[in-house]
């Protein structure tokens, strides 16, 4: 599988979105899971499938494009408010980024890493070891490390925005029983992860909001950061109210390349 992507990643980038965008209809038109679940998610949000209709094919280049950006050279990126991550490293301040799953967030990840120095993300392990192979593999670059769902995890995170680095976490990911809490997504309620706000008060991390814009034709991505104003309100469930308040605002942005596919409002799963 390594030598596939490998070869995979020789390709094109735009040649490879197209392709992922040819994959994310076929997946939209042969599982009726998928296609209920899309178009619930955009509806609770209140958009018609005729504003969303790109997203099918968006989610698909997250997947063509997977091959580049793992195995490949860098992809063209512009910023769009780094000033925001520079007055932070200024001030001897972690950075703290919150992601929804939308655009390419992997590119947010991979360009701050090869431009301003480490950071580090929190991702859940593959249950198919070789997927969890493959995905260690890819992420072992320079500045950029990887912090499971788990204590350690959280510890490594900590240890990170204490030293003045970056971490980067999707607020918008269902994380597992006992980390969340329920808070309002959309108008709907929807298990969400404390954990943004307790290492924002535990290190006085500067929050930033970003996002991966994918450009046309393969042009690459332009990184968006938006400031994240105020502190975090109590008890737990009035802060992921705020977190997910400001994930609704990226998602206005640009709904056509939000995961609406993304079981959003499932139930957590047992914590390891």
């Amino acid at each position: 599988m390594k030598r596939l992507f490998r070869l995979l990643a020789l390709l094109p980038l735009p040649l490879l979105q197209a392709f992922g965008a040819l994959l994310g209809w076929l997946a939209f038109a042969l599982s009726p899971t998928y296609r209920r679940r899309f178009l619930a998610n955009a509806g609770q949000a209140g958009y018609s499938f005729g504003q969303v209709r790109a997203a099918v094919g968006e989610a698909g280049k997250l997947v063509g494009e997977v091959p580049r950006l793992w195995f490949g050279k860098p992809v063209p990126l512009e910023w769009e408010g780094a000033e925001l991550i520079e007055a932070a490293r200024a001030a001897g301040r972690g950075v703290l980024f919150l992601t929804p799953h939308l655009g390419c967030f992997e590119a947010t990840a991979q360009g701050y890493a090869s431009r301003f120095g480490p950071i580090t993300v929190l991702y859940r392990p593959a249950r198919k070891r070789w997927l969890r192979d493959l995905v260690d593999t890819a992420r072992q670059r320079a500045n950029l490390a990887s912090a499971p769902t788990t204590l350690a995890g959280v510890r490594q995170m900590l240890r990170a925005l204490k030293a003045g680095e970056a971490v980067g976490l999707l607020p918008d990911q269902v994380p597992p029983h006992g980390l969340g809490v329920w808070a309002p997504f959309f108008g709907r309620p929807a298990y969400t992860m404390t954990l943004p706000a307790r290492l924002a008060q535990q290190t006085g991390a500067q929050l930033v909001l970003a996002w991966g814009e994918r450009l046309p034709a393969g042009r690459g991505f332009r990184i968006r950061l938006r400031a994240w104003s105020g502190g975090f309100e109590e008890p737990a469930e009035a802060a992921a109210a705020q977190i997910n308040a400001r994930m609704e605002q990226l998602v206005r942005e640009a709904p056509q390349q939000y995961l609406w596919g993304y079981a959003r409002y499932k139930e957590p799963r047992e914590a390891a």
